[in-house]
């Protein structure tokens, strides 16, 4: 029996990368620029600093591992493979706007348009990585194994895990910016969900041919 041949699917790398590049865009350009805080591993990273003086990005890899390890396990070599593809992108792109990007984004005054902004485009970016099979870290593979394993919405489960590290970060975080990321949260888990799910549609039984009294209309799905 051969191994199944792996190929290169150029559309699905040019969709990851690129929405990589939109979330490391956002995180930049509108989160980091105007004071919004983060959910996820990240969130709780930050929660450690404050609390014990924990390096984040230590803190962050040593939850990201474990994931990563079940997920081996649960989702195969090539997701690990396009999630690593993925997070290296993230990083890199990140890396790049800090040092290089002349772009200034304040709006400051401007928060829930800040939310709105981030809401929308870390949700397309993240949704994009998901529906090729990927991830941009430990946390976005946690919410894709609860959502497998639950059966509640990828974006659901987005919102669910963020809000409640960022209700916990209020103890620590400025309270105005934090509620605004909370919104941006809810938007980008909606967001989240519409790109994955979008132009798929679940199978269902088609259910046996019914009798349709006259003056009834039958019902489309």
């Amino acid at each position: 029996m051969r191994k199944k041949e792996w190929k290169i699917d150029v559309r699905q790398l040019v969709t990851m990368v690129f929405g990589s590049f939109l979330l490391a865009f956002t995180y930049y350009h509108i989160n980091f620029q105007n004071g919004l805080s983060e959910g996820g591993f990240v969130g709780l990273a930050l929660i450690g600093k404050y609390l014990f003086d924990l390096p984040p990005a230590l803190t962050t890899v040593l939850m990201d591992v474990p994931i990563i390890i079940v997920a081996l396990f649960l989702k195969g070599r090539k997701f690990i493979i396009n999630t690593v593809i993925a997070s290296t992108s993230f990083s890199l792109f990140y890396e790049l706007c800090e040092q290089f990007s002349p772009l200034t984004m304040n709006l400051h005054n401007n928060l829930p348009l800040a939310a709105l902004l981030s809401g929308l485009f870390t949700g397309i970016g993240a949704g994009l990585v998901l529906r090729v099979g990927g991830a941009t870290g430990g946390d976005d593979i946690l919410s894709t194994l609860i959502s497998e394993w639950s059966r509640i919405k990828i974006g659901t489960v987005f919102i669910i895990m963020d809000a409640l590290v960022l209700m916990v970060s209020l103890f620590f975080l400025p309270f105005k910016e934090t509620m605004f990321t909370i919104l941006a949260v809810l938007i980008s888990g909606k967001m989240i969900t519409w790109t994955v799910q979008y132009g798929h549609r679940d199978i269902a039984p088609v259910p046996a041919p019914r009798h349709v009294t006259y003056g009834m209309k039958k019902k489309t799905a």
